[in-house]
């Protein structure tokens, strides 16, 4: 498959997706959702044993393109019923993933941009990183990245990250457990290429038993959350809140609360 929205490469057991949307600073639309889906289920069929995510230009993702965003005003219950279950296949795609998978963050990873980085089970971030679930400030709910968050790092952080919709760096991200290293920029690449290196040398087998078995201890209960999540992040955006959020964004303005 050839893809316009990222690059494919494969090199000695390591697979590498690169986000190729430099000048949309790697922001997710629906078709870098289809093509990431369509190039997860190539290298789990591929005989690359470990996955590396990274960005091409400054950002690594800075979440939902401006002109899905723009879309999103007008759709109906049914359809961002759909939309939000298209966002989970990237996700919990990412999460479940059979292989290990290392998120190379070169730079900016907001709102979705951070859910991808963080579903990586390793994540190594450059300096200048910055993270943050920004979906309140636009009169939004992070349904669905938040409830794998809570696991990471426990309900009084969440509440920390996803109500304050702040964003925080690369260190403080360490703190929390959802950046394993900081990795000066020149060496980011080789160091995601060395921890691959590393990971090749165990059973792949073993590793993709040890991953389902990790994933098995929440796996219930995960299940019942993002179906949830799902129908409270359709719910959100027929709110009025949310169409004033969008709007004020886009027109790079304040925006006037109604509280409905």
């Amino acid at each position: 498959m050839e893809y316009k929205n990222l690059l494919l490469r494969h090199d000695s057991g390591i697979a590498t997706i690169t986000f190729n949307r430099p000048t949309k600073r790697n922001a997710i639309s629906l078709e870098f959702i289809d093509e990431l889906v369509a190039a997860l289920n190539e290298v789990e069929q591929s005989p690359a044993q470990v996955l590396i995510l990274t960005g091409v230009g400054k950002a690594f993702c800075a979440g939902l393109d401006l002109d899905e965003l723009k879309s999103l005003l007008g759709k109906t219950h049914d359809e961002n019923v759909k939309d939000s279950q298209r966002m989970v296949r990237i996700f919990r795609g990412l999460y479940d993933f059979p292989k290990p998978t290392i998120a190379a963050v070169n730079g900016a990873a907001i709102a979705g941009g951070t859910g991808l980085a963080t579903m990586c089970d390793f994540t190594l971030a450059v300096p200048d990183a910055k993270f943050g679930y920004t979906e309140v400030r636009i009169g939004f709910i992070p349904a669905i990245v938040s409830s794998i968050l809570v696991w990471q790092v426990g309900h009084k952080i969440a509440r920390d990250l996803l109500l304050s919709g702040r964003q925080f760096d690369a260190e403080e991200a360490r703190r929390y457990g959802l950046v394993n290293e900081v990795v000066d920029p020149d060496r980011l690449m080789a160091r995601a290429r060395e921890l691959a290196g590393e990971l090749l040398q165990n059973s792949p087998s073993s590793m993709r038993a040890t991953k389902k078995l990790i994933n098995g201890f929440i796996g219930p209960q995960l299940d019942a959350q993002i179906a949830q999540g799902i129908e409270d992040n359709a719910r959100a955006r027929s709110t009025e809140d949310f169409r004033e959020g969008i709007t004020a964004f886009l027109e790079r303005r304040k925006p006037r609360w109604v509280n409905k």
